[in-house]
């Protein structure tokens, strides 16, 4: 019976009875190998579906299992038959055929020591066989230099099993140390002990491991080189010195009285995290706050049918957050649903950074599926855009359409605000708060925009905190929360600072020596002048001291002075942990500070703990399953310890951060963009700039695709500052953005320097695109110019879709022009094309250019005709803008012909399309147009609303523009 043998250590080999055997495919590789450590025999069988997503997540459904059949068929014929038990849904290990994984004995190694009677952390000379096997069978990393390219999730479960598997190798080899110790196999422990310590070159516990195997084999000389060693490798990626125990242990290697070889080398405690013991008494929420207590109460009492937005607003450490979570703790007792996210600074343009943590939030709760479970599919399909675990629960889910297709964004949009409003859905309205908005990325400021003009059919509190202190928060954000003040649906809610009686208060419920007089009630309040961040802090400072109100406080004035003696209190390690920290940002997570900071997993353990005792960190409620995280306990504390380190240490570690991330962005899913974003911040302050360059593109890519599109817009132009090769490439794309932003001169001058710096003549996308903002501006004989030059290349080329479309767009400007001739004969031309070419919305525009020139000639029965057709065209194809330019034409047309009702209703219509689509331009000619018919139909007041709000938009878009392009007022037909 043939043999198989399957090694996983290193690089894949696959072996038939000693021979090598090769598959025709690295997905069969790949299928062999998560089968060999998932579903070896006796375990479930996986189903079809889950490995074919799992190997070709780009793929549909039907197209993925079509190759996974495909590549069982290879793998089937090059191993043993009867080695897997493919059935029509599973597939499995069958258990009829020898088959030998290295990975399963390399583990079972490790279990065999778990058995013996004694604590995970002692060998016993019983280990030792099975720990030398175990040591024998790791080769190398898991796969080593292995990857499917296409494949993400693959790469994924690659990089996670290779983690592992790497920290199961380095505990062999540290206890292979220890027991070969104990038997004074002093060499034969130094072979396992540079094992070790290959796995990880900054772990100075193996360096000192190898120091005294030297010292007790009588190598003083090579004792002595492995410090040096440590201690170059330490200043190269840390730039650090080492311990102070490894330089005792050298001091006394150098002395000559160093440890007996009785006393075990190395000895790892076991490992507890700490939970946090707050160093200072928390502010009770309601300390000074009772009319905001009060208020918070009312506005969420008077939720019924419709939501609330309810703001806390006051200075930094004024105790928003304290206020906003006793709320929260208290609204879940009544039976609602709360999500809770924070905004961090440095992370505007992280876009929706804030609210996809709250949807994963809310789908970490135990009713999630019950509660999506009649939500529209299109809606979950949309939101998972940000969320790639919706995709996970529902597989089945439909694509979304195209970022780039017409009303997609308003789509997002509404999917997201579905999402998160059935998610908080309960017995008690929901709750979202959303801390520090005022640092928040303008798409997530869009987006709770959105939600909250639609709180009027969400039975939702919507609960945001904002610094009201400097600027203040965004106009467009105080504007909004004006807007809903007016519609009786905002509370604002401002604190004040306490006032003397708050502060005894919470002088009186502060764990201090003996009774706390009035004096210091007095002294504290002058101190602090009513801040509560503040009086928490000092009484932080004075809880374990014996100071009266009278005495020389050794207590800083300043914030600042008084955060640097809490970090004077650091070991050297902890330090270092917490500088690595700093650069990462407000929040980070065990991983990532780990490697950044290059101490092994003990001593940021260690570290971390250190931290959470002395209160400057905390722990951050979990979001999803993966790595813990971390918050600094305030912002000034950050960025404290930043400055604290050299320009030089800054760099490296922003180096090191960015190292990590770099290897996180394929597996981040729907996260690439903030990951990408995050991965350029950190190479551009590590001084790469290529690197960062490529990352924000990255990062402007993944946002524009998810219609954050002033965050995409500063992404590409980092990248274009940072001097990214595909320089034509990002002019085309910023001016894209700059044009759908109403930035009309800003994007002329980008596919200007688009086309000066494209290598070849001008791409005939750019002339098109110039002669279409051309003509928005009213620049006719500019906007004429490149439609010529367009079409010539467009012919030439014979895209004759993309020449009808621009014949019809001339035709339009032709007409603007007053050249009717020319503007007739064009657009005739663009009907024959586009019926040559077969393509509706070719057809659809021309015939819209048509009806126009119909209606201006005064023949209302073939404009009404040809709008028609347009619009018919347009409503099977889907086409938003060019759906809306039909209607709105049609209602001229049938206004010429008399039609004022028809004509208003296509008007409405338009209006409502447009206000999806977000064409601020469009919409101010649409409402002037029905202003215009409300007008002559007698209704003045509502002719009016209109107008003033068609006189707004257009006087922003014409400031930005400029006086010389008055034409921008006239449109009324496109």
């Amino acid at each position: 019976m043939p043999r198989l043998e399957i090694r996983l250590f290193g690089p894949p080999e696959i072996t038939v009875d000693g021979a090598v055997v090769t598959p025709d495919t690295r997905k069969a590789v790949a299928l062999l190998a998560y089968l060999a450590v998932n579903a070896p025999t006796g375990q479930p069988r996986h189903r079809r579906d889950a490995l074919a997503t799992l190997l070709w997540p780009d793929a549909d459904q039907s197209h993925a299992r079509s190759l996974l059949r495909r590549t069982l068929f290879s793998l089937t014929h090059t191993i043993p038959a009867d080695t897997l038990v493919v059935a029509r849904e599973t597939i499995a290990f069958s258990g009829k055929q020898p088959v030998w994984i290295d990975v399963q004995d390399f583990e079972a190694s490790i279990d065999e020591c778990r058995r013996h009677d004694h604590g995970e952390q002692t060998v016993c000379p019983h280990c030792l066989p099975a720990l030398r096997n175990a040591a024998d069978l790791y080769r190398g990393d898991f796969m080593a230099g292995f990857t499917l390219r296409d494949s993400a999730n693959f790469d994924d479960w690659q990089f996670f099993q290779a983690e592992n598997l790497r920290r199961q190798a380095a505990h062999v080899f540290e206890r292979l140390v220890q027991g070969l110790t104990v038997q004074h196999d002093y060499m034969t422990a130094v072979g396992y002990a540079r094992r070790w310590l290959q796995l990880d070159p900054l772990h100075e516990p193996a360096h000192r491991a190898l120091m005294q195997l030297y010292a007790w084999a009588g190598q003083t000389s090579a004792a002595v080189r492995q410090y040096r060693d440590c201690v170059r490798i330490l200043d190269e990626e840390l730039g650090a010195p080492p311990l102070p125990e490894t330089t005792e242990l050298y001091q006394a290697i150098s002395e000559n009285r160093y440890p007996t070889p009785s006393q075990p080398v190395y000895q790892a405690p076991p490992v507890h995290l700490a939970k946090r013991q707050p160093a200072a008494p928390a502010v009770p929420a309601l300390i000074g706050r009772q009319a905001e207590w009060a208020a918070l109460l009312a506005a969420y009492g008077s939720i019924h049918e419709e939501g609330r937005l309810v703001v806390l607003e006051g200075e930094a450490g004024i105790g928003k957050s304290y206020l906003a979570e006793a709320f929260l703790a208290q609204m879940r007792l009544r039976g609602a649903t709360t999500c809770a996210v924070t905004c961090y600074e440095g992370e505007g343009a992280l876009a929706y950074a804030p609210l996809m943590d709250a949807l994963r939030q809310a789908l970490a709760i135990p009713e999630a599926s019950v509660r999506l479970a009649g939500l529209a599919p299109q809606w979950l399909a949309e939101a998972a855009r940000l969320v790639t675990e919706l995709a996970t629960l529902y597989p089945q889910l439909p694509a979304p359409l195209p970022a780039d297709s017409v009303g997609a964004h308003s789509r997002f949009l509404e999917g997201v605000a579905h999402v998160l409003g059935s998610l908080l859905a309960g017995p008690a309205p929901g709750l979202l708060f959303i801390d520090d908005l005022h640092w928040a990325d303008t798409a997530s400021l869009e987006l709770l925009a959105y939600l909250v003009r639609r709180l009027r059919s969400h039975p939702l509190c919507v609960l945001v905190a904002w610094r009201s202190a400097a600027a203040g928060p965004p106009a467009h954000l105080q504007q909004l929360v004006a807007d809903a003040q007016r519609n009786h649906t905002a509370t604002l809610i401002h604190l004040e600072r306490w006032e003397r009686n708050a502060v005894q208060a919470f002088v009186a419920q502060a764990p201090l020596p003996g009774t706390p007089s009035s004096a210091l009630t007095d002294r504290l309040f002058q101190e602090t002048e009513g801040l509560p961040l503040l009086v928490a802090e000092y009484l932080a400072m004075l809880a374990g001291s014996d100071l009266t109100p009278d005495a020389v406080w050794q207590i800083p004035p300043t914030v600042r002075d008084l955060f640097q003696a809490r970090l004077s209190r650091l070991d050297q390690v902890a330090t270092q942990v917490l500088g690595a920290a700093a650069v990462i940002g407000r929040s980070f997570d065990f991983d990532t500070v780990r490697a950044a900071s290059g101490r092994s997993e003990d001593e940021t353990v260690a570290a971390i703990e250190e931290l959470l005792r002395h209160n400057l960190v905390h722990e951050a409620p979990p979001i999803h399953h993966g790595s813990i995280v971390y918050d600094f306990v305030h912002e000034q504390l950050r960025a404290l310890a930043y400055d604290d380190m050299s320009l030089a240490r800054r760099r490296l570690l922003h180096g090191r951060v960015a190292d990590v991330l770099h290897h996180q962005v394929r597996r981040a899913g729907s996260n690439a963009g903030v990951v990408a974003a995050l991965l350029a911040y950190h190479a551009e302050r590590a001084g790469r700039n290529d690197e960062a360059a490529a990352a924000y593109a990255l990062a402007g890519e993944r946002a524009r695709q998810i219609f954050a599109n002033r965050t995409a817009l500063a992404h590409f132009q980092a990248a274009l500052a940072l001097g990214h090769a595909d320089q034509t490439g990002l002019l085309i794309a910023i001016g894209d953005l700059q044009t759908l932003l109403g930035e009309y001169r800003n994007a002329l001058a980008s596919y200007r320097q688009a086309a000066e710096s494209s290598s070849s003549s001008t791409p005939v996308q750019i002339e098109y695109k110039l002669g279409l903002l051309y003509h928005r501006l009213g620049e006719w004989k500019a906007a004429g110019e490149h439609f010529q030059t367009a079409l010539a290349q467009a012919s030439a080329a014979d895209e004759l879709s993309l020449a009808s479309a621009i014949r019809a767009d001339w035709a339009l400007t032709a007409y603007r022009q007053g050249d009717m001739a020319w503007a007739t004969t064009l657009a005739a031309q663009a009907l024959a094309t586009a019926e040559a070419a077969g393509d509706p919305p070719a057809l659809a525009q021309a015939h819209n250019v048509l009806g126009i020139l119909a209606r201006s000639r005064g023949d209302a029965e073939q404009a009404i005709h040809h709008a028609a057709e347009s619009l018919a065209l347009t409503r099977r194809q889907e086409q938003l803008d060019a759906q809306i330019a039909a209607l709105n034409n049609l209602a001229l047309a049938y206004a010429a012909a008399h039609l004022p009702v028809q004509a208003i209703g296509l008007l409405e219509e338009a209006l409502t399309l447009c206000l999806r689509l977000g064409d601020r331009h469009r919409e101010a000619a649409l409402r002037s147009n029905l202003a215009d018919l409300l007008h002559s139909a007698g209704h003045h007041e509502a002719s009016m609303i209109q107008l003033k709000q068609a006189v707004t938009i257009f006087a922003q878009i014409g400031l930005e523009a400029g006086p010389e392009n008055a034409e921008i007022w006239k449109l009324t037909e496109w």
